[in-house]
């Protein structure tokens, strides 16, 4: 118990300096958002108001079975803690991680409502998130008349909704401008105290709505930007290499010959008979013609010798024909010139 006590007197300090650093960075005194002096401020007012939040949870100030009534007027302000939480969190710029900050501020600003819609401070349900697949699928969106007037419906709606609340929000701020100085300078009785934080918890709903709307439509600007990006980029795998250009070769007579000889020239690469030969089979066994078989018995000096062979042979023919034709022929047959 003293333990609690102990957290529960930090609980106003930390409070007062989350929310003290909320309202200088709200001031945008800092020429830019993500000046080092801003983002300092942004880090130390979490800090301070995540300890907030849990002390908050762990004296459990708060309780759904509870009405408006039962909570003590020195409580009512712990009810901002999650929606400040949530407005520091989308105060910072780190744009890796800008998806969680969204998503993280969006979760505090829906607490915070859901709170306030336990104690009968609001009507209206924090709206649903977006799935990102709805977003990421590109299916169309329906057509027709009746898809057109819904359409309407929900932007008239939509249009009617943010007027009363820019209403609303500038009637409490009036009435918080008249309350705000008694009770900064600690003349406020209880009931002014408690009007007050009702006014902030007021006006802290409308400023919920607001950025949960802002967060959900740029959540759907990330969405279509990542996919554009995973559209554009090829796909893994599929690029086709580019084709090494083709070397030139020599035919030599066989594989000896290519490595003794070679082809007279440095790093110029030679292939043999039967190199060439399997070469040219794979080729014509890919464009799904059939090459000529050769028998696998046969060399190359095989069949060089058998070329020889038949060259002799047809030599030898023709010299017994020419010995034939002599011996029927006499000399001078067919000198139709001399004739004698």
């Amino acid at each position: 118990m003293a333990e609690g006590r102990s957290e529960g007197s930090r609980l106003p300090e930390l409070l007062a300096e989350g929310w003290r650093l909320w309202e200088e960075v709200d001031a945008g005194t800092e020429p830019s958002s993500g000046a080092p002096a801003v983002q300092d401020k942004v880090r130390q007012g979490l800090g301070a108001l995540q300890q907030a939040a849990a002390m908050v949870a762990q004296l459990e100030l708060f309780s759904e079975n509870e009405e408006l009534e039962e909570i003590a007027s020195a409580d009512l302000k712990y009810l901002l803690v999650p929606a400040l939480l949530g407005a520091l969190t989308l105060r910072q710029v780190d744009t890796s991680k800008r998806r969680e900050h969204l998503e993280s501020a969006r979760a505090h600003f829906c607490r915070f409502l859901e709170l306030c819609r336990g104690y009968g401070l609001s009507s209206s349900r924090p709206p649903p998130a977006s799935p990102p697949e709805d977003k990421e699928a590109g299916s169309p969106a329906p057509v027709g008349p009746a898809a057109a007037q819904r359409s309407l419906l929900a932007m008239a709606s939509s249009r009617q909704a943010k007027i009363e609340r820019y209403k609303q929000k500038k009637e409490l701020e009036n009435r918080l401008a008249s309350v705000r100085t008694f009770v900064e300078s600690g003349q406020a009785d209880e009931d002014q105290i408690r009007e007050f934080y009702l006014l902030q918890t007021q006006k802290w709903i409308s400023i919920s709505f607001e950025e949960i709307e802002s967060i959900d439509q740029e959540m759907v600007i990330l969405r279509s930007r990542d996919a554009v990006k995973q559209s554009s980029a090829p796909p893994h795998g599929t690029s086709r290499q580019a084709r090494a250009p083709l070397k030139p070769f020599i035919l030599t007579r066989d594989a000896v010959h290519a490595k003794v000889f070679g082809a007279g020239y440095p790093g110029l690469p030679t292939m043999t008979v039967n190199d060439w030969y399997d070469q040219h089979r794979r080729e014509e066994a890919a464009r799904g013609q059939s090459a000529p078989q050769r028998p696998p018995d046969i060399t190359d000096e095989e069949l060089k010798e058998k070329k020889e062979e038949e060259d002799d042979e047809e030599a030898l023919q023709k010299a017994r024909n020419w010995d034939d034709w002599k011996d029927t022929h006499p000399r001078g047959y067919g000198n139709r010139q001399n004739m004698g």
